[in-house]
């Protein structure tokens, strides 16, 4: 029996929420864990390639080269946090660098997912620390800071629901590929409901992506995080950017006035998709709009730590006249939509959800503002630095 993801996710949050506090399962929930480890395993078993315009991936588009930008802070925090580690503990969290558990990572609740490594929840308070002190080498203040608040956005749907099995704010997962090496390839990721980041390292390159950013509800009034508001600016530069397009303009970036359902191609167990460039090329924005394109792609971008950042940004840049813009949904400032920034090196996807984990303060099966993702994707063989990887071991066989 195969499901439409959105409607398996619209049974979970009654299926997992039955009691205060919930920790037991129901037999739809266990259906639903059955269902995502079957669709892991199918996704892991393909072959990677990388998401791709038409199927085919241009050459030449990544290079190993210097970048200037140290790693040694993120070689470092990695050590130290592997170092906490227990003996068991290293055997679940601790891979290699090429190994297929980058590819195993979902942006579902942990009631439905079975996720590798040791949660936050499991951890002493020396691990914790050492934790988070990877997050802050990796991340820039800004993107600590968001990823703070998504986790928050969790800890809520635990309070709504009345569910720890499922939500949580320390249900988030560690682990590492490879050993952290100034000269070596390795990454770590972390992989949790709503916030997925993988970070690659070679040397002094990084490839953070994929990355998955969202939360539900977005705007918090109730709890322990009453106030808690994530992704407003992304929403918000965006939809200026759309308003601010003549109609001949809008109507090219438009893929369909209609936003009624769940629009995201990218997310897990998508690498290898096939999405076709669509919307307004930049070569028709005017200056004015292109400056207001780069800076909502510098809102996604700047999550990461600040000298990385400006490599990253710097590609982007150099490949701005292949970008283009697409847009699903309305215009009025009160529109839900989805937007993609699509290049030959990079893809933002972002997308007003059905309510999952709300339905109690948000009408089931309607779009809305309330529940947002977003994905991050280095396309054309890059994610999880794949053609670094590929070109390092092409030179150094291991």
């Amino acid at each position: 029996m195969r499901f439409h993801p959105a409607g398996l996710f619209l049974l979970l949050p009654l299926a997992l929420a039955a009691h205060d506090d919930n920790t037991d399962y129901s037999d739809a929930a266990l259906h639903a864990k059955t269902v995502f480890a079957e669709r892991e395993a199918r996704a892991v078993a393909e072959p990677f390639q990388g998401i791709t315009a038409n199927g085919e991936i241009p050459p030449g588009l990544f290079t190993l080269k210097p970048t200037g930008v140290t790693t040694a802070p993120l070689v470092a925090a990695a050590q130290a946090f592997i170092a906490t580690l227990t003996p068991e503990q290293k055997l679940h969290t601790v891979f290699g660098a090429d190994s297929p558990e980058w590819r195993r990572w979902c942006n579902v609740d942990n009631g439905i997912f079975v996720r590798q490594g040791v949660s936050l929840r499991a951890m002493s308070d020396p691990q914790r620390a050492a934790a988070r002190a990877l997050l802050q080498a990796t991340l820039s203040a800004k993107g600590l800071a968001l990823t703070d608040a998504i986790r928050r956005t969790d800890e809520t749907l635990a309070e709504l629901n009345h569910d720890r099995l499922a939500y949580g704010e320390d249900l988030y997962y560690f682990t590492v590929m490879g050993l952290p090496s100034p000269t070596q390839p390795w990454g770590w990721q972390i992989d949790g409901h709503h916030l997925v980041i993988n970070t690659f390292v070679l040397g002094d390159q990084v490839v953070m992506s994929p990355a998955f950013l969202g939360g539900e509800p977005v705007r918090t009034t109730t709890g322990k995080y009453a106030g808690n508001v994530i992704l407003q600016a992304e929403q918000d530069l965006a939809l200026a950017l759309m308003q601010q397009l003549t109609p001949a303009q809008r109507a090219l970036a438009t893929i369909s006035a209609q936003k009624t359902r769940t629009n995201n191609q990218a997310e897990a167990f998508k690498d290898n998709a096939v999405i076709p460039y669509a919307g307004l090329p930049v070569t028709q924005f005017t200056p004015a709009q292109r400056e207001h394109l780069v800076a909502l792609i510098r809102l996604f971008i700047d999550n990461q730590a600040e000298g990385h950042a400006r490599v990253r940004l710097d590609e982007i840049l150099a490949h701005l006249d292949e970008t283009r813009f697409a847009w699903i949904g309305g215009t009025s400032d009160d529109a839900v939509f989805y937007y993609r920034i699509h290049s030959p090196v990079v893809l933002i996807e972002f997308d007003h959800q059905v309510p999952v984990g709300t339905k109690m303060i948000n009408a089931p099966g309607q779009v809305t503002r309330d529940h947002i993702h977003v994905v991050i994707r280095t396309p054309n063989g890059n994610d999880y630095g794949k053609d670094l990887l590929r070109q390092h071991l092409a030179n150094h066989p291991h």
